[in-house]
Protein backbone atom coordinates (compact mmCIF):
# COMPACT_ATOMS: atom_id res chain seq x y z
CA UNK A 1 0.00 0.00 0.00
CA UNK A 2 1.62 3.30 -0.92
CA UNK A 3 0.18 7.03 -0.07
CA UNK A 4 1.24 9.88 -1.55
CA UNK A 5 1.57 13.18 0.88
CA UNK A 6 -0.52 16.13 0.42
CA UNK A 7 1.25 17.95 -1.56
CA UNK A 8 4.33 17.05 -4.67
CA UNK A 9 7.77 17.01 -3.07
CA UNK A 10 6.51 17.23 0.63
CA UNK A 11 8.56 15.49 1.87
CA UNK A 12 12.18 17.15 0.09
CA UNK A 13 10.33 20.61 1.07
CA UNK A 14 10.47 19.95 4.71
CA UNK A 15 13.88 18.11 4.95
CA UNK A 16 15.29 20.98 3.32
CA UNK A 17 19.03 20.33 2.35
CA UNK A 18 18.73 17.02 4.22
CA UNK A 19 16.58 15.86 1.68
CA UNK A 20 18.81 14.17 -0.98
CA UNK A 21 21.39 13.12 1.85
CA UNK A 22 18.53 11.18 4.29
CA UNK A 23 16.40 9.91 1.33
CA UNK A 24 19.30 8.36 -0.75
CA UNK A 25 21.71 7.41 1.48
CA UNK A 26 23.41 3.52 1.72
CA UNK A 27 24.14 2.56 5.72
CA UNK A 28 27.18 1.13 6.50
CA UNK A 29 25.85 -2.11 8.37
CA UNK A 30 23.56 -3.93 5.96
CA UNK A 31 20.20 -3.82 5.76
CA UNK A 32 20.68 -8.00 5.21
CA UNK A 33 21.76 -8.33 8.88
CA UNK A 34 18.07 -6.84 10.53
CA UNK A 35 15.09 -8.41 10.64
CA UNK A 36 12.57 -5.81 8.76
CA UNK A 37 8.96 -4.71 9.56
CA UNK A 38 6.81 -6.46 7.17
CA UNK A 39 3.06 -7.56 6.99
CA UNK A 40 4.35 -11.12 7.98
CA UNK A 41 6.42 -9.90 11.23
CA UNK A 42 5.17 -11.65 13.65
CA UNK A 43 4.98 -14.76 11.80
CA UNK A 44 8.44 -14.25 10.57
CA UNK A 45 9.85 -13.18 13.93
CA UNK A 46 7.77 -13.70 17.33
CA UNK A 47 6.32 -17.48 16.25
CA UNK A 48 9.42 -19.38 17.25
CA UNK A 49 9.48 -17.37 20.74
CA UNK A 50 8.76 -18.36 23.85
CA UNK A 51 5.80 -15.92 23.81
CA UNK A 52 2.23 -17.50 24.30
CA UNK A 53 -0.27 -17.30 22.00
CA UNK A 54 -2.19 -14.51 23.62
CA UNK A 55 0.96 -12.36 23.67
CA UNK A 56 1.29 -13.08 19.75
CA UNK A 57 -2.65 -12.45 19.03
CA UNK A 58 -1.84 -9.24 20.76
CA UNK A 59 1.14 -8.09 19.60
CA UNK A 60 -0.96 -8.83 16.03
CA UNK A 61 -3.68 -6.78 17.08
CA UNK A 62 -1.28 -3.56 17.71
CA UNK A 63 0.53 -4.24 14.24
CA UNK A 64 -3.01 -4.79 12.53
CA UNK A 65 -4.41 -1.42 13.71
CA UNK A 66 -5.21 2.32 12.06
CA UNK A 67 -3.65 3.45 9.10
CA UNK A 68 -0.35 1.36 8.95
CA UNK A 69 -2.14 -1.93 9.64
CA UNK A 70 -0.45 -5.14 8.77
CA UNK A 71 2.27 -2.99 7.55
CA UNK A 72 4.53 -3.77 10.41
CA UNK A 73 5.18 -0.27 10.96
CA UNK A 74 3.50 1.35 14.52
CA UNK A 75 2.45 5.14 15.16
CA UNK A 76 1.65 5.31 19.03
CA UNK A 77 0.08 8.68 20.42
CA UNK A 78 1.92 8.43 24.10
CA UNK A 79 0.55 10.36 27.04
CA UNK A 80 1.98 10.02 30.57
CA UNK A 81 3.65 13.82 30.19
CA UNK A 82 0.44 14.72 33.02
CA UNK A 83 2.83 12.66 35.45
CA UNK A 84 6.10 13.41 34.02
CA UNK A 85 5.81 17.30 33.04
CA UNK A 86 2.86 17.69 35.42
CA UNK A 87 -0.97 18.11 34.54
CA UNK A 88 -0.26 21.90 33.91
CA UNK A 89 2.61 21.97 32.04
CA UNK A 90 1.29 19.40 29.36
CA UNK A 91 -2.28 20.20 29.14
CA UNK A 92 -2.49 24.35 29.47
CA UNK A 93 -1.34 24.97 25.79
CA UNK A 94 -4.43 22.42 25.32
CA UNK A 95 -7.10 22.20 27.95
CA UNK A 96 -9.15 19.67 26.15
CA UNK A 97 -6.60 16.88 26.76
CA UNK A 98 -7.23 17.24 30.58
CA UNK A 99 -10.66 15.34 29.97
CA UNK A 100 -8.63 11.86 29.27
CA UNK A 101 -11.57 11.03 26.23
CA UNK A 102 -9.82 13.44 24.10
CA UNK A 103 -6.42 11.45 24.66
CA UNK A 104 -8.22 8.23 22.88
CA UNK A 105 -10.55 10.68 20.46
CA UNK A 106 -7.16 11.91 19.18
CA UNK A 107 -5.37 8.32 18.42
CA UNK A 108 -8.31 6.73 16.75
CA UNK A 109 -8.63 10.26 14.85
CA UNK A 110 -5.44 10.39 13.93
CA UNK A 111 -4.67 6.42 12.82
CA UNK A 112 -2.71 5.38 15.47
CA UNK A 113 -2.13 1.86 15.80
CA UNK A 114 -2.36 1.83 19.90
CA UNK A 115 -2.34 4.62 22.84
CA UNK A 116 -0.37 4.74 25.25
CA UNK A 117 -0.80 6.48 28.96
CA UNK A 118 -2.11 6.39 32.34
CA UNK A 119 -3.93 3.76 34.39
CA UNK A 120 -6.38 6.60 35.29
CA UNK A 121 -7.11 7.86 31.91
CA UNK A 122 -7.67 4.51 30.10
CA UNK A 123 -9.52 3.00 33.55
CA UNK A 124 -11.82 6.20 32.79
CA UNK A 125 -12.47 5.41 29.12
CA UNK A 126 -11.99 1.79 28.64
CA UNK A 127 -15.53 0.08 28.40
CA UNK A 128 -16.34 2.56 25.89
CA UNK A 129 -12.78 2.13 23.62
CA UNK A 130 -10.76 -0.66 24.84
CA UNK A 131 -12.19 -2.92 21.44
CA UNK A 132 -11.95 0.09 19.54
CA UNK A 133 -8.56 0.87 19.80
CA UNK A 134 -4.95 -1.14 21.32
CA UNK A 135 -4.52 0.43 24.92
CA UNK A 136 -0.71 0.71 27.03
CA UNK A 137 -1.05 1.05 30.08
CA UNK A 138 2.09 3.08 31.31
CA UNK A 139 2.69 1.44 34.92
CA UNK A 140 5.33 3.92 36.11
CA UNK A 141 6.02 7.07 36.03
CA UNK A 142 8.36 9.60 37.98
CA UNK A 143 6.66 12.25 39.31
CA UNK A 144 8.20 15.80 39.97
CA UNK A 145 5.80 17.07 42.85
CA UNK A 146 8.24 15.91 45.65
CA UNK A 147 10.45 18.09 46.68
CA UNK A 148 13.76 18.47 46.11
CA UNK A 149 12.80 16.97 42.68
CA UNK A 150 14.32 13.51 41.87
CA UNK A 151 14.51 11.28 38.98
CA UNK A 152 12.94 8.00 39.61
CA UNK A 153 10.19 5.87 37.75
CA UNK A 154 8.14 4.07 40.44
CA UNK A 155 5.00 2.18 40.06
CA UNK A 156 2.26 3.48 39.59
CA UNK A 157 -0.17 0.55 38.48
CA UNK A 158 -0.32 -3.43 38.46
CA UNK A 159 -0.06 -5.46 35.45
CA UNK A 160 -3.51 -6.75 36.72
CA UNK A 161 -4.77 -3.24 36.38
CA UNK A 162 -4.20 -3.21 33.20
CA UNK A 163 -5.29 -6.86 32.09
CA UNK A 164 -8.12 -6.43 33.78
CA UNK A 165 -9.04 -2.90 31.70
CA UNK A 166 -8.77 -4.92 28.27
CA UNK A 167 -5.23 -3.56 27.63
CA UNK A 168 -2.98 -5.34 24.87
CA UNK A 169 0.08 -3.98 26.46
CA UNK A 170 1.96 -2.68 29.28
CA UNK A 171 4.64 0.30 28.78
CA UNK A 172 7.54 0.89 31.61
CA UNK A 173 10.13 3.44 31.60
CA UNK A 174 13.92 2.54 33.10
CA UNK A 175 16.24 4.99 33.91
CA UNK A 176 19.65 2.69 32.93
CA UNK A 177 22.53 4.76 34.28
CA UNK A 178 20.38 6.02 37.43
CA UNK A 179 21.46 5.57 40.95
CA UNK A 180 17.83 3.55 40.83
CA UNK A 181 18.40 1.50 37.69
CA UNK A 182 19.32 -1.52 39.13
CA UNK A 183 16.07 -1.88 41.29
CA UNK A 184 13.86 -0.76 38.10
CA UNK A 185 15.43 -3.47 36.34
CA UNK A 186 14.05 -5.75 38.67
CA UNK A 187 10.73 -4.21 39.07
CA UNK A 188 10.13 -4.12 35.36
CA UNK A 189 11.54 -7.55 34.67
CA UNK A 190 9.20 -8.86 37.79
CA UNK A 191 6.39 -6.73 35.99
CA UNK A 192 6.79 -7.60 32.02
CA UNK A 193 7.06 -11.67 33.27
CA UNK A 194 3.71 -11.10 34.78
CA UNK A 195 1.97 -9.07 31.44
CA UNK A 196 3.65 -12.35 29.15
CA UNK A 197 2.02 -14.88 31.20
CA UNK A 198 -1.36 -13.13 30.99
CA UNK A 199 -0.85 -12.70 27.38
CA UNK A 200 0.09 -8.53 27.35
CA UNK A 201 2.51 -7.03 24.86
CA UNK A 202 5.78 -5.28 26.85
CA UNK A 203 6.84 -2.16 25.53
CA UNK A 204 10.04 -0.45 27.29
CA UNK A 205 10.96 3.15 27.23
CA UNK A 206 15.29 2.89 27.58
CA UNK A 207 15.97 6.14 28.57
CA UNK A 208 19.36 7.13 30.11
CA UNK A 209 19.67 9.26 33.21
CA UNK A 210 23.18 10.83 34.92
CA UNK A 211 24.57 14.16 35.20
CA UNK A 212 27.78 12.62 34.18
CA UNK A 213 26.14 11.97 30.67
CA UNK A 214 26.46 15.52 30.26
CA UNK A 215 30.00 16.50 28.98
CA UNK A 216 30.89 18.70 25.89
CA UNK A 217 27.51 17.27 24.78
CA UNK A 218 24.54 15.65 26.10
CA UNK A 219 25.48 11.84 25.89
CA UNK A 220 22.02 10.58 27.25
CA UNK A 221 21.34 10.82 22.84
CA UNK A 222 24.56 8.62 22.25
CA UNK A 223 24.34 5.60 19.60
CA UNK A 224 26.71 3.64 21.95
CA UNK A 225 25.03 4.01 25.20
CA UNK A 226 21.50 4.54 24.38
CA UNK A 227 22.38 1.13 21.86
CA UNK A 228 23.60 -0.58 25.19
CA UNK A 229 20.49 0.59 26.75
CA UNK A 230 18.17 -1.31 24.15
CA UNK A 231 19.86 -4.09 24.99
CA UNK A 232 19.22 -4.11 28.55
CA UNK A 233 15.76 -3.84 27.38
CA UNK A 234 15.37 -6.59 25.54
CA UNK A 235 17.57 -8.93 27.87
CA UNK A 236 14.24 -8.75 30.03
CA UNK A 237 12.22 -9.28 27.25
CA UNK A 238 10.75 -6.21 26.09
CA UNK A 239 8.55 -7.09 22.72
CA UNK A 240 9.11 -3.45 21.54
CA UNK A 241 11.78 -0.76 22.90
CA UNK A 242 10.89 2.96 22.78
CA UNK A 243 14.24 5.14 22.33
CA UNK A 244 15.26 9.19 22.00
CA UNK A 245 17.02 9.45 18.49
CA UNK A 246 20.91 9.31 18.45
CA UNK A 247 22.32 12.17 18.17
CA UNK A 248 25.88 11.64 18.86
CA UNK A 249 28.16 8.97 20.05
CA UNK A 250 31.26 7.71 21.59
CA UNK A 251 29.24 8.14 25.05
CA UNK A 252 31.47 5.91 26.70
CA UNK A 253 34.99 7.87 26.01
CA UNK A 254 33.61 11.22 26.93
CA UNK A 255 31.89 10.18 30.19
CA UNK A 256 35.59 8.70 31.09
CA UNK A 257 37.37 11.65 30.34
CA UNK A 258 34.82 14.07 31.62
CA UNK A 259 34.84 12.36 35.63
CA UNK A 260 38.41 10.91 35.19
CA UNK A 261 37.17 7.92 35.87
CA UNK A 262 36.94 4.47 33.80
CA UNK A 263 33.69 3.56 32.61
CA UNK A 264 31.78 0.90 31.30
CA UNK A 265 32.96 -1.27 28.09
CA UNK A 266 33.05 -1.01 24.61
CA UNK A 267 34.91 -1.65 21.09
CA UNK A 268 36.56 0.66 19.18
CA UNK A 269 34.97 -1.20 16.08
CA UNK A 270 31.77 0.28 17.36
CA UNK A 271 33.19 3.50 15.97
CA UNK A 272 34.94 2.38 12.77
CA UNK A 273 33.10 -0.65 11.76
CA UNK A 274 29.44 0.03 12.92
CA UNK A 275 28.82 3.44 13.09
CA UNK A 276 29.76 6.48 11.38
CA UNK A 277 28.48 10.15 12.49
CA UNK A 278 25.00 9.88 9.77
CA UNK A 279 21.71 9.63 11.85
CA UNK A 280 20.78 6.99 10.03
CA UNK A 281 24.04 5.02 10.88
CA UNK A 282 23.65 6.08 14.62
CA UNK A 283 20.07 5.07 14.85
CA UNK A 284 20.84 1.29 13.01
CA UNK A 285 23.14 0.93 15.56
CA UNK A 286 20.02 1.37 18.22
CA UNK A 287 18.30 -1.31 15.93
CA UNK A 288 21.44 -3.50 15.82
CA UNK A 289 21.09 -3.60 19.75
CA UNK A 290 17.07 -4.68 19.52
CA UNK A 291 18.26 -7.97 18.68
CA UNK A 292 18.71 -7.03 15.19
CA UNK A 293 15.64 -5.37 15.00
CA UNK A 294 13.42 -8.94 16.44
CA UNK A 295 12.06 -6.31 18.99
CA UNK A 296 11.09 -2.80 17.29
CA UNK A 297 12.59 -0.28 17.63
CA UNK A 298 9.91 3.16 17.96
CA UNK A 299 11.49 6.52 18.09
CA UNK A 300 9.97 9.25 20.22
CA UNK A 301 9.09 12.25 18.54
CA UNK A 302 10.59 15.04 20.53
CA UNK A 303 8.83 17.90 22.47
CA UNK A 304 7.13 20.73 20.87
CA UNK A 305 8.99 23.26 18.61
CA UNK A 306 8.59 25.80 15.60
CA UNK A 307 9.34 23.27 13.24
CA UNK A 308 7.26 20.53 14.24
CA UNK A 309 6.28 18.79 11.04
CA UNK A 310 9.58 19.28 9.50
CA UNK A 311 11.62 17.62 12.77
CA UNK A 312 8.95 14.80 12.46
CA UNK A 313 8.88 13.76 9.18
CA UNK A 314 13.02 13.97 9.07
CA UNK A 315 12.79 11.23 12.54
CA UNK A 316 10.30 8.88 10.53
CA UNK A 317 12.74 9.20 7.82
CA UNK A 318 15.50 8.34 10.14
CA UNK A 319 13.68 5.66 11.81
CA UNK A 320 12.74 3.89 8.88
CA UNK A 321 15.42 3.98 6.68
CA UNK A 322 17.57 2.45 9.74
CA UNK A 323 15.18 -0.32 10.12
CA UNK A 324 13.30 0.59 12.85
CA UNK A 325 9.77 -0.06 13.18
CA UNK A 326 7.97 3.21 13.55
CA UNK A 327 7.32 6.77 15.95
CA UNK A 328 5.68 7.19 19.57
CA UNK A 329 5.02 11.05 19.31
CA UNK A 330 3.13 12.87 22.21
CA UNK A 331 3.74 16.52 22.93
CA UNK A 332 4.27 17.48 19.11
CA UNK A 333 0.73 16.44 18.76
CA UNK A 334 -1.18 16.70 21.74
CA UNK A 335 -0.11 20.44 22.47
CA UNK A 336 -1.34 21.44 19.35
CA UNK A 337 -5.09 22.30 18.29
CA UNK A 338 -7.08 18.30 17.50
CA UNK A 339 -6.95 18.83 13.57
CA UNK A 340 -3.50 19.86 13.89
CA UNK A 341 -2.32 17.09 15.74
CA UNK A 342 -4.40 14.48 13.59
CA UNK A 343 -2.66 16.04 10.19
CA UNK A 344 0.80 15.50 11.95
CA UNK A 345 -0.20 11.87 12.62
CA UNK A 346 -1.28 11.32 8.96
CA UNK A 347 2.08 12.85 7.73
CA UNK A 348 4.21 10.84 9.93
CA UNK A 349 2.25 7.73 8.44
CA UNK A 350 2.84 8.42 5.20
CA UNK A 351 6.28 8.26 5.21
CA UNK A 352 5.48 4.85 6.68
CA UNK A 353 3.44 3.99 3.92
CA UNK A 354 5.63 5.60 1.06
CA UNK A 355 7.42 3.35 -1.42
CA UNK A 356 9.85 6.17 -2.25
CA UNK A 357 10.97 5.92 1.61
CA UNK A 358 13.10 2.69 1.45
CA UNK A 359 15.22 0.87 3.66
CA UNK A 360 19.43 2.16 3.67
Amino acid sequence: MTTMLSAPNSIESLLGKEAEDLLTYKAKISKDLLHLPGPDFVDRVWLSSDRNSQVLRNLQTLYATGRLANTGYVSILPVDQGIEHSAGASFAPNPIYFDPENIIKLAIEGGCNAVATTLGVLGAVSRKYAHKIPLIVKINHNELLTYPNQFDQVLFASVEQAWNLGAVAVGATIYFGSDQSTRQIQEISQAFKRAHDLGMVTILWCYLRNNAFKQDQDYHLAADLTGQANHLGVTIEADIIKQKLPENNKGYGAVAQGTGKSYGKTNERVYTDLTTDHPIDLTRYQVLNCYCGRAGLINSGGAPGRNDFAEAVRTAIINKRAGGTGLISGRKTFQRPFEEGVKLFHLIQDIYLSSEVTIA
